[in-house]
């Protein structure tokens, strides 16, 4: 095996291994934005049943049937 080779497969074998570490924590990240996400929805969802923002989509929605004839 030459020197060439050697370095190449070195290089390659240190690229795999660094590589396994970056799996494990972009799962971890993709866990938390999920999290967030999650978080986000449930929020925006109370949100949106309110009765107060119930009541003011309600209004819009009638105002546009009332425009459109």
């Amino acid at each position: 095996m030459t020197a060439v080779v050697r370095r190449g497969l070195t290089a390659v074998a240190r690229r795999m291994r660094h590589g396994a570490r970056d799996l494990g924590m972009s799962t971890a990240e993709y866990a938390v934005g999920m999290i967030a996400a999650t978080a986000f929805a449930a929020l925006l969802f109370k949100i949106v049943t309110s009765p107060e923002v119930r009541n003011l989509l309600l209004g819009v929605v009638k105002r546009a049937l009332h425009l459109a004839g």
